[in-house]
């Protein structure tokens, strides 16, 4: 017989409002009706799934898995942490993804205008699945800051995309690492849509030295919590967990 688990009511002041008119996409991007809950299939419940075999040792690296002619421009660093549900317990054989700009803020994008210049040797993408302990690792070059057209002036912190995703293709949450002590993430209309100022300060990496590579690495640490009243942000599941 199976036990029943522990019931985490959703705390509804955690997420922001899908309409928040300072962050100008979301006029057109929220929705106009109440929204509607739709059950997933069993396929996508269930596949397709991913395996060791699925993934290289070298896509975890974005220092090298582009690299060309020599290594990216840019201050190395490390980002690692744990994927962890909402009682704290390791979540392994996740597939963990990011994608970033490079050190100058520029995407590799053909829609990316950015002035910044395209690094050669930097490709921006890499995946990794969480081992049994729910840890992953990433080796990266820090993403610069770049402007945006919401309002006149507005400027992206610097941050990477992290995309984690279930035991069936459907199942997939994608959410964003800031940087400690980057003053522009108060400045973010996107960050200032969330109410809720523990919640900005979960999308924040604090500088961990422990896991720093000496003459080589710096390190940021983010833990992601895929559910329960804390949850990490996802910025496409914006009405709860």
């Amino acid at each position: 017989m199976t036990k029943p688990a522990a019931f985490f009511q959703r705390d509804r002041t955690w997420h922001p409002p899908a309409l928040t008119p300072d962050y100008k996409t979301s006029v057109a991007r929220s929705p106009r009706l109440a929204l509607l809950s739709i059950e997933n299939s069993a396929s996508e419940l269930t596949g397709p799934v991913f395996g060791h075999g699925d993934i290289d040792p070298g896509d975890a690296d974005l220092i090298r898995n582009y690299a060309h002619t020599g290594d990216p421009v840019g201050e190395r660093i490390i980002v690692h942490g744990r994927v962890l549900d909402e009682s704290g317990r390791p979540v392994p054989g996740t597939l963990v993804e990011i994608w970033q700009a490079n050190a100058g803020g520029r995407y590799r994008h053909r829609k990316d205008a950015y002035l910044a210049p395209i690094d050669p040797n930097f490709g921006g993408c890499g995946r990794t699945l969480t081992d049994a302990a729910g840890g992953y690792a990433f080796r990266t070059i820090k993403p610069g800051a770049y402007p945006w057209r919401n309002w006149v002036n507005n400027w992206r912190p610097a941050h990477i995309h992290i995309s984690v995703f279930g035991s069936g293709f459907a199942q997939r949450l994608i959410t964003q690492m800031y940087f400690e002590g980057d003053p522009l993430i108060q400045r973010c209309p996107i960050v200032r849509s969330i109410p809720d100022p523990r919640a900005i300060e979960q999308l924040i990496a604090p500088l961990d030295m422990s896991a720093a590579v000496p003459f080589d690495c710096l390190a940021y640490k983010f833990d992601i919590i895929l559910r329960g009243t804390r949850s990490t942000l996802f910025e496409n599941r914006l009405e709860g967990n």
